[in-house]
């Protein structure tokens, strides 16, 4: 597989299309042609961002996983790893767990490393020093098993920001201090990818951790992940002034975000003479999500996130609070009443009115956590909304009294 190519497979057989598009693109002939071995350490890196199931569309289906490594199984190659770090807030292990990799990876006998216990040490990633877990480093043939799909911070993540859980957890945090593209552009120029499969099953297109997961029934293979998160970026509609960390990796050298250079070979599932399934190539995508369409399933993301005023929240956190926004305005409660709700890390050891997370500890009213759990948060804000609606009314009832006197 050249550079500027993308593969792409359409279906429903999952595990099948995943082991044919590593077939497609040569993935033997490129490790050898890497390596020259078949002992070479191969490493796969998924999304498993916490423990939500990949039917959510937040996380990478098990299957891709089992496909890939049963490809590299029936080739010859034995030196395989699965390595993941969950966000901020989550433990790997249930992630692991909810999203089926511990028995699969056992079934297998593939190992698996969680980042969030592995050492870590500083790279210089193009001129910005940034800390790496050390497993991912060492592969000798790095896999990126990412998930095409909205996100609260950065509108879109794939290949480049995926391997954001490459490293530990007080640099993540620090990424979200100094703001997440600059660090995410920089981060692929000091972890080099070397083969990406990108899930685009059933993601979800609004938030990171998934919930309202899109059916799209397809996934699609690239080397530069420049050029594959550009290519979502076209899939998503997007613009590129959207999420400028493709640019800037791009400007680190990490690849190329040019479409117009880019050799699209597009496969269709389907049944062969013999009735069992085929992958033929095909001039034109089926049906897709048309600019509209995805205009309006983001339009309600945009809406509620205005109403919060974050400042260096983590990932695990903001991503929280504006799927729960939207849920409670989807459900009639007039989440305009908390305008100016206050998070992230920027708000330690300040004070304000309304805060969530532990960070707005020092707030008038606050939702501790780390991050706080989803179904608390959901009834707290529910109540607070309340609460706030009856202030109010009583601050009205005051005024008009005392016009009267």
């Amino acid at each position: 597989m050249r550079d500027h190519e993308i593969i792409v497979i359409y279906g429903e057989q999952i595990q099948n299309m995943a082991y044919e598009i590593c077939r497609q693109a040569g993935l033997k002939e490129m490790i050898l042609g890497k390596c020259s071995s078949y002992e070479a350490k191969i490493i796969l890196k998924p999304n498993l961002l916490g423990p939500v199931p990949a039917s959510e569309g937040a996380t990478t289906h098990p299957e891709i996983v089992e496909g890939v490594i049963r490809y590299l199984q029936e080739a010859g190659f034995r030196n395989l790893s699965v390595c993941e770090g969950s966000w901020v807030g989550d433990k790997t292990n249930d992630a692991l767990l909810v999203c089926g990799y511990d028995t699969m990876l056992k079934r297998l006998g593939v190992p698996f490393v969680d980042l969030q216990k592995d050492k870590s040490r500083l790279v210089d990633c193009a001129g910005m020093k940034i800390r790496i877990c050390e497993e991912p480093l060492s592969a000798d043939f790095l896999i990126n098993l990412p998930v095409m799909k909205g996100h609260c911070q950065t509108r879109m993540t794939c290949a480049l920001k995926n391997m954001k859980g490459c490293i530990p957890n007080p640099e993540k945090r620090r990424f979200h201090q100094i703001g997440l593209f600059e660090p995410i552009g920089h981060l692929s120029a000091g972890l080099h990818q070397d083969f990406i499969l990108t899930d685009s099953i059933c993601s979800d297109l609004t938030f990171e951790d998934g919930g309202n997961p899109v059916a799209q029934n397809r996934i699609f293979a690239a080397v530069d992940p420049v050029l594959n998160d550009a290519y979502c970026l076209q899939l998503m509609h997007l613009d590129e002034s959207e999420v400028p960390y493709i640019r800037i990796a791009e400007q680190c050298g990490v690849g190329t975000a040019d479409l117009s250079r880019a050799s699209v070979r597009i496969l269709k599932e389907g049944a062969g003479e013999d009735g069992k399934v085929c992958y033929e190539n095909t001039e034109a995508s089926p049906e897709r999500m048309t600019h509209s369409q995805m205009k309006e399933k983001t339009a309600g993301l945009i809406h509620v996130s205005e109403l919060v005023h974050e400042v260096d929240s983590c990932s695990a956190c903001y991503g929280r609070l504006v799927p729960v926004l939207r849920e409670l305005e989807d459900e009639g409660v007039p989440v305009e009443r908390l305008r100016g709700i206050c998070i992230g890390q920027g708000f330690r050891g300040k004070g304000g009115r309304l805060g969530i997370g532990s960070c707005t500890s020092g707030f008038e009213r606050s939702l501790p956590g780390c991050p706080p759990d989803e179904g608390k948060m959901k009834d707290w804000l529910c109540q607070l909304v309340k609460k706030l609606g009856d202030e109010e009314k009583k601050a009205g009832s005051s005024g008009e009294n005392s016009l009267q006197t």
